[in-house]
């Protein structure tokens, strides 16, 4: 766990001054615990189908509304839930490990705000009976926390994301399709890791497919820094829109 938190701190040092806080139009607005979140949307449709996607630990940045106008370039709905708090959008690595390293503590109240995301798409309209679950980075390691959790998706994708699994977690009970995207070169989250999370799905037949890019580095899809590899973040893309199209 605290591997993965300060794993994760290297990274974002980067994203941060690439992506900058924003003010959003398409916000949402909840409550969870008595305390305000504010989520993002798009809404391509009342069919289209939904991406739910789960930010990194900065917040809900440009990068994840990049990539959100991606999909609904693309025919898809898109909720972004907030997993911080209505206007904390860490912006220095002791606030970011601050936030996530809250969640990663207390796994029940992460699954809690994932939940309540999910209820909040679905009260803007979104179609929540067709969904799957995305994530980079922290907010991979939020998607497989939430799969964990027995959550119904159509599926789980992850971007260079974590891949540990709590020693009081598995995937037994897990039904959906997973898709995992990793690189050989990343330092963070390690080629172990990723053996470790292929052998717990086999341990349990989950349905799975997991992808490795040759000398990519952790944070390899995040435009214009250092870690961004092209070719690694346009073909896991491509992948990625493809599987999606296979769940429809």
């Amino acid at each position: 766990m605290k591997k993965l938190i300060l794993n994760s701190a290297l990274y974002l040092t980067i994203s941060i001054a690439l992506f900058p806080i924003l003010t959003f139009a398409n916000t949402a607005v909840y409550n969870v615990g008595g305390k305000k979140y504010e989520g993002y949307f798009k809404n391509k449709s009342k069919t289209a189908p939904l991406v739910v996607m789960m930010h990194d630990w900065d917040g809900i940045t440009d990068y994840e509304i990049k990539r959100a106008e991606m999909l609904e370039a693309q025919g898809f709905s898109v909720f972004i839930p907030d997993l911080f708090g209505q206007g904390i959008r860490p912006t220095e690595d002791k606030e970011r490990m601050q936030h996530t390293g809250e969640l990663y503590q207390d796994r029940k109240k992460m699954r809690a705000l994932m939940q309540a995301g999910l209820n909040q798409a679905k009260k803007v309209g979104l179609n929540v009976k067709n969904h799957s679950v995305m994530g980079y980075c922290f907010g991979g390691a939020a998607v497989l926390e939430l799969a964990r959790s027995g959550h119904k998706a159509k599926a789980f994708v992850t971007f260079h994301g974590g891949l540990q699994t709590p020693k009081d977690q598995s995937y037994k009970n897990v039904k959906s399709k997973f898709l995992i995207f990793h690189g050989t070169a990343d330092t963070f989250i390690t080629m172990t890791d990723f053996a470790d999370l292929a052998n717990a799905f086999n341990a349990n037949k989950v349905d799975h497919e997991m992808v490795t890019y040759g000398n990519a580095p952790h944070a390899f899809t995040v435009f214009g820094s250092p870690a961004y590899t092209k070719a690694a973040d346009e073909e896991s893309w491509s992948h990625y829109l493809a599987f999606l199209k296979t769940l429809n």
